[in-house]
């Protein structure tokens, strides 16, 4: 199962989307501060995910919410 997910930083209410096979220690990463992109923004919460079978409709997904985000 592959995941597509949003965090949001606790510090700047910045979201963070992502995609990964394992959810919970993605998430884990993101707060110990192993993801370059987040380091800073700690503490991150997860406010929304989705579950696809597909790596392939994951990533797909994942891009697809990063363009919608850019366009707003």
């Amino acid at each position: 199962m592959f995941f597509v997910y949003i965090i949001k930083s606790k510090r700047d209410n910045r979201l963070y989307i992502g995609c990964t096979h394992d959810l919970k220690n993605r998430i884990k990463e993101h707060n110990l501060g192993l993801v370059t992109s987040t380091k800073s923004r700690k503490p991150l919460r997860l406010v929304y995910y989705e579950a696809y079978l597909s790596k392939q409709d994951a990533f797909h997904r994942e891009h697809n919410l990063k363009n919608y985000e850019q366009k707003l």
